[in-house]
């Protein structure tokens, strides 16, 4: 039997995308959604598993879309274009408009009224959203009860609206805040909070992520007054990540980089990824998976994670000897099939021997 939120975007007459992947969010075929006055999809991929919504918005050149309020957070990713949101909360109160670009990110507040325009009057702009409705209408089956519902955001009174959407800050927070994920080196991570994030593609206040090998860094995304949450992952060119695996729901979309990613069920098949600029995917419910940088230049991610406290759902790798495959432990048919992806771009992997061998090799991290 159809979930709730299956039949609701089955009823809205626009293409529904499956699989394991999207190649590139910037082509893939869209619809008319007369409802929403745009073009657009939804993404189901193998993943979100009834989890997170992905889908993607097209604004037609130079239009503005009909206001909308709907009833939880969602994070929208710029994949193409330039434009300008106006966010609200009550009727005749405070307005507050921002600009974005491609590879902008921002959050659109719960219960809050938002409109999105297109700028440029020649080219259609492009998005990714985010949110958890298919979770929540496993609870609450009418699709009603989200959009233009009355109820009033708190967040939004006394001029607060105005003050939401300045350009997100780094700060190393106290330790054992309840706002952070638990970990016992959480107060050493660097946070990027805040609702608006100008471009994914080129921040760099990064830190080393030590556990996950490859020299490669990372940043945390936080939201004001949002359980929704996330990370970016840089690392450089002709290496890979170490496996791991985790809970369904979270979505991985490509900012920068050329590269490929395997998932598999353990002891299974392996699915390989190919990715680019603005594609994305989802690892299915504890299938392992594992991040291969076959190109001459840094690649990033960005994952959305799914909902913080539930558990067997989280983006955290629980138990790093069950969870993640060191180098050490990997099937040789990996560090073959990634020189063979390399000398396809005429390349070779920059991976250290060390990391073959010794189970305790310490990357040399270097920031920048």
């Amino acid at each position: 039997m159809a979930s709730a939120y299956e039949c609701w975007i089955d009823s809205q007459g626009i293409p529904i995308h499956r699989g394991y992947h999207v190649s590139d969010l910037r082509t893939i075929e869209l619809g008319w959604w007369k409802e929403r006055q745009c073009y657009g999809a939804f993404l189901v991929l193998a993943g979100q598993e009834e989890v997170s919504e992905a889908r993607v918005t097209e604004i037609p050149a130079g239009k503005t879309l009909p206001p909308l309020k709907f009833a939880m957070d969602e994070i929208v990713y710029v994949a193409e274009g330039r434009g300008l949101t106006t966010v609200w909360g009550e009727e005749g109160g405070p307005k507050k408009s921002f600009e974005w670009q491609k590879h902008s990110m921002f959050l659109i507040p719960r219960n809050a009224t938002h409109q999105l325009s297109n700028m440029q009057g020649d080219r259609a702009a492009r998005m990714l959203h985010y949110n958890y409705l298919p979770l929540a209408m496993t609870t609450i089956p009418e699709p009603e009860f989200f959009f233009n519902n009355p109820y009033r955001n708190s967040n939004f009174s006394n001029g607060q609206a105005a003050q939401l959407y300045s350009q997100a800050k780094t700060f190393r927070p106290i330790e054992n805040s309840p706002d952070l994920p638990e970990s016992k080196n959480r107060s050493h991570r660097n946070f990027w909070y805040g609702n608006f994030f100008p471009n994914m593609s080129t921040w760099e206040n990064l830190q080393a992520q030590t556990g996950r090998g490859a020299g490669s860094h990372v940043v945390h995304l936080r939201f004001p007054n949002s359980a929704m949450c996330g990370h970016m992952s840089v690392f450089p060119s002709q290496t890979y990540k170490k496996a791991h695996r985790h809970g369904p729901g979270v979505v991985i979309v490509i900012p920068a980089g050329e590269g490929y990613s395997i998932m598999w069920p353990e002891g299974r098949e392996k699915v390989v990824i190919p990715w680019q600029e603005a594609s994305v995917f989802v690892p299915p419910n504890r299938w392992f998976h594992q991040h291969f940088n076959a190109g001459a230049t840094p690649a990033r991610y960005l994952a959305f994670h799914s909902p913080r406290g539930l558990v067997g759902y989280g983006e955290r790798v629980e138990d790093i000897a069950r969870d993640q495959i060191e180098y050490v432990d990997e099937e040789p048919w990996i560090r073959q099939k990634f020189a063979e992806e390399l000398g396809k771009n005429g390349l070779k992997p920059l991976m250290p021997e060390d990391a073959y061998r010794d189970r305790n090799f310490e990357w040399n991290y270097r920031q920048g």
